[in-house]
């Protein structure tokens, strides 16, 4: 009779040292000590910053004080009617004027200037008035017209005439209402997702399940098991009756809504899942993290195709659109990327916001999209991220935008609150904060993801006292009993 050999056992504290042992070794090169900094390249990168970002203004102080020194002659002496005359032909014509040393300081301030408006005018006139007005302090040079106006009225050492800002008024939206709670999930429910049909919608909770429901009553159609930690992401196909689901295990899932059954997985993600999100037009989906990386899938072979790493912290929102560039991804390291696909890279980083950024959505008809954190809700406009204008007013920790093709959009946030906003102009036309449901507490009011219904007339909202509610517009309200009350605080307003 053959021995039988003795398993040798170990304590649970030695098993628990081997696991941290073998953890710490793994991540060992993101702890590694970081590298000194090397001087000469330190000044070479700021050298080469200056030369590009201030180069045309650098000098030029400098040059109008060594004129009026060495040649005592008065800037505002020559005759300014006839100048702003050459200037309109130089910058019409693009020809290069012949100047007297006594028109230097006031063409050297010409030269600072853009010679057209054309880059600025190809959006619509609401957005191209919010360039001029609202929030283009980030981006946008002023138009070359003012200067030339400003410069024939101008007296004294004022060059350019200051009209009174103005901004457009806000469309009127009527106001949301709650109509319907569900309850059923046994956890915070944290992601939801509408299917192309209009018929029913999914969520995903922290009880690990996925529930489709009745968009129409409200009822529970079916339940799906199988994650074993949160659901944070849930997406629901057009091309294919597929359902993908995301979590906190590291797993994505492609579930067979025909057998209601997991046929695929999509295996590498080091930790995990906050977001996933499908393209529109092409068979991939985009998931990313808290290992700071957006892994780009091919849902028919479950191939890795792409690994976009850049992100130096939790990646927690990832937006897919046809067009350049089609990924758009938000982080807690302060960022926006946007990410060329079809090159694998960063084509864009946006580092206007100072704080961590959760949501992002992409605006239904318009080239734009906007990003949400603690300090403001930014508009930006496609392909490169032009800055457009901030949303000021939720000072809370948004977890989630929706927006629909009406130009409303909807944030909300942690402590519970809901704003909704006039796109064009930002203005915060309702604020909401639905009770918590008898036996919550009121610590657990956040509001962890929020989307409008295919037919956008119904605005679902997902929950930290485990329920689904359900808003749509008043009927009963008008401009007369719900005005616009809009006061435009141009100078107050935080430009960055």
């Amino acid at each position: 009779m053959a021995q039988v050999e003795e398993v040798q056992k170990h304590s649970v504290h030695t098993l628990v040292f081997r696991s941290l042992k073998r953890t710490h070794d793994m991540f060992v090169g993101d702890q590694a000590k970081p590298i000194p900094l090397d001087e000469a390249s330190h000044k070479l990168k700021m050298a080469v910053k200056m030369q590009f970002e201030y180069g045309t203004v650098q000098h030029l102080p400098a040059e109008r004080e060594h004129h009026e020194r060495t040649l005592h002659v008065d800037p505002f002496s020559y005759s300014q009617q006839s100048y702003v005359q050459e200037q309109r032909i130089a910058l019409t014509d693009g020809i290069q004027i012949q100047k007297t040393p006594s028109e230097a300081p006031v063409n050297s301030l010409a030269m600072v200037l853009p010679r057209t408006r054309q880059d600025v005018g190809r959006t619509a006139a609401s957005v191209k008035e919010i360039h001029r007005h609202a929030g283009g302090g980030e981006r946008v040079l002023p138009p070359v017209s003012a200067l030339v106006e400003g410069l024939s009225n101008s007296s004294g050492s004022s060059l350019i005439s200051r009209k009174p800002p103005s901004l457009p008024k806000p469309q009127w939206h009527p106001p949301w209402k709650l109509y319907r709670v569900i309850s059923g999930h046994l956890g915070w429910v944290r992601c939801i997702a509408v299917e192309p049909g209009n018929q029913w919608f999914v969520t995903g909770s922290a009880d690990r399940t996925i529930k489709i429901w009745e968009l129409a009553t409200g009822k529970l159609k079916l339940s799906l098991t199988g994650h074993i930690s949160t659901v944070r992401g849930v997406a629901v196909s057009a091309r294919s009756p597929y359902l993908f689901s995301c979590g906190e295990d590291k797993q994505v899932k492609c579930w067979d809504l025909e057998y209601n059954k997991v046929i695929r997985h999509y295996h590498g993600h080091l930790s995990a899942i906050y977001a996933l999100d499908l393209h529109p037009t092409i068979d991939i989906v985009a998931t990313c993290g808290r290992d700071a990386t957006t892994r780009i899938w091919d849902i028919r072979t479950k191939a890795n195709v792409h690994t976009l790493t850049g992100h130096t912290n939790t990646v927690a929102d990832v937006k897919c659109q046809a067009v350049e560039p089609q990924v758009i991804t938000g982080s807690h390291d302060c960022t926006v990327r946007l990410w060329d696909i079809a090159a694998g890279k960063s084509r864009a980083t946006l580092t206007n916001h100072k704080k961590s950024i959760r949501s992002l959505v992409v605006h239904p008809r318009q080239y734009m999209f906007a990003s949400a954190s603690p300090d403001n809700i930014k508009q930006w406009k496609f392909p490169d991220g032009v800055f457009i204008q901030n949303l000021s007013g939720h000072n809370a920790i948004i977890n989630c935008l929706a927006i629909n093709s009406d130009g409303v959009l909807v944030s909300g946030a942690d402590n519970g609150t809901m704003h909704l906003w006039d796109w064009r102009t930002g203005y915060n036309f309702q604020r909401v904060h639905a009770a918590v449901q008898p036996g919550s507490l009121d610590s657990e009011s956040g509001i962890f993801s929020c989307a409008f219904d295919q037919s956008e007339s119904r605005l679902i909202t997902a929950e930290a006292d485990k329920t689904i509610k359900l808003y749509k517009e008043d009927d009963t309200a008008t401009e007369e009993t719900h005005p616009v009350n809009w006061k435009p605080e141009i100078l107050k307003r935080k430009r960055f």
